[in-house]
């Protein structure tokens, strides 16, 4: 893996690779804890070649949180939705993203099953949107704020898997808006958000506060991701559907 590749092109390479293992994995019929072990492995190997001196936060390997020291860090999550993995659904992904002072600035999703992966370098252009809404919502667990934000707002729910596959769907075109309220990991959105970032959508917690990486709680249980012009709408759906409680 090349030193002379930039943060997102790096992510982006090891992104599309690590899938590439993880489809190879999925066609021997193997589970996710074999995807998670292997996809880790190759992620390590390729940072630490290429990024030696940067500290990883993977959530397959232990946190000594030595990286509270470092400025640059790179969050992975080998395969996001295992459950999507085993089921052999197109709603997974590999997250490779590197925050720097706590910020999400370079980081690529891939989403195997869908021959795509997306870097904050090559985001694409943002499709026009559709009315009403689309809301993406977890398609297991989807919390009660959300259904409340949801009908607030006159949106229609959509179920989908990994928080990864979420996001993109959002920087794809195919929804305005990602809600979630049920708890998450640094792992889970942070190259999530690089990538929704660079494409121009709003990324916040759902109180509108910007997310911070690199803290010494690996949680992070709230994540808003959505176009522009539906950030206010949803926060303030957000606030009012919280204050009623």
């Amino acid at each position: 893996m090349s030193t002379e590749l930039t943060d997102a092109e790096l992510a982006h390479a090891i992104a599309t690779e690590a899938g590439d293992l993880l489809l190879r994995i999925q066609a021997d019929c193997a589970g996710g804890a074999r995807g998670d072990r292997e996809a880790n492995s190759l992620i390590l190997d390729r940072l630490r070649t290429a990024r030696p001196y940067d500290m990883i936060l993977s959530e397959e390997s232990a946190d000594d949180l030595s990286r509270l020291e470092q400025r640059r860090i790179w969050i992975v999550d080998p395969l996001d939705g295992t459950r999507e993995f085993a089921e052999r659904r197109d709603d997974w992904a590999v997250h490779i993203a590197l925050a720097v002072d706590g910020a999400a600035t370079a980081g690529a999703v891939a989403l195997p099953r869908l021959g795509v992966t997306l870097a904050s370098d090559r985001p694409p252009p943002l499709a026009p949107a559709q009315h009403p809404p689309r809301m993406l919502v977890s398609r297991t667990r989807a919390s009660r704020l959300c259904a409340e934000v949801g009908e607030s707002i006159g949106a229609v729910h959509v179920g989908m898997g990994s928080a990864g596959a979420k996001a993109m769907a959002v920087v794809r075109g195919e929804a305005e808006i990602y809600l979630h309220s049920g708890g998450q990991h640094q792992w889970d959105n942070c190259a999530p958000v690089a990538v929704a970032l660079a494409a121009g959508l709003h990324a916040s917690r759902i109180d509108g506060s910007p997310i911070v990486y690199n803290q010494a709680s690996t949680s992070l249980p709230d994540l808003l991701i959505c176009r522009p012009e539906w950030a206010a709408p949803v926060l303030a759906a957000v606030a009012a559907c919280e204050a009623a409680r």
